[in-house]
């Protein structure tokens, strides 16, 4: 299986057990829409999580999960990342793609010159950009115009990007 990060717990919120959850989807909603997480971090063993509750705690969400019901079992947790097996993810409408899924696809540009391959995806304040490692590492944009095609069967994204940049 294929493990999807959804997000990760940042601490305890409160006396009660609540986490702070930092959620990498998009909407950042989307994470409260899973009934089970699976979670691990270092020194600690991989397990299932529920959440029973939530709600939004400025960039973040506050959440009580099933079985932490108090701030020392909300320690007890750590730090973890947040993951679903990768054919637990809902479908997608054509045209569009799980960041996840475009890991290690080729880069090239409009005049067909190769930038490098997806590294991975970093959500910055004023957008997305996809970091490509070449032979120097790119930072770049993947909104509307940019990124301007996505060849599955290829694996290759086209982007619209000067090389020398």
């Amino acid at each position: 299986m294929t493990r999807v990060v959804l997000g990760r717990v940042t601490g305890p919120f409160g006396v009660k057990g609540w986490l702070k959850v930092e959620s990498f989807t998009d909407p950042p909603a989307q994470i409260l829409e899973f009934s089970r997480w699976r979670a691990d971090a270092p020194g600690h063993a991989a397990r299932e999580l529920r959440p029973a509750e939530s709600r939004p705690h400025g960039k973040v969400f506050v959440v009580r999960l099933d079985g932490i019901d108090d701030r020392d079992a909300a320690v007890a947790l750590g730090k973890p990342e947040l993951w679903v097996d990768r054919d637990e993810l809902p479908g997608l409408k054509p045209g569009e793609h799980y960041r996840a899924d475009l890991v290690g696809f080729e880069v090239v540009n409009t005049e067909g010159i190769g930038l490098g391959r997806v590294g991975h995806f970093i959500d910055l304040p004023a957008n997305a950009v996809m970091v490509v490692v070449g032979e120097r590492e790119r930072w770049l944009p993947v909104g509307p115009g940019q990124l301007l095609r996505v060849d599955v069967a290829k694996r290759r994204i086209t982007v619209d990007w000067d090389a020398e940049f």
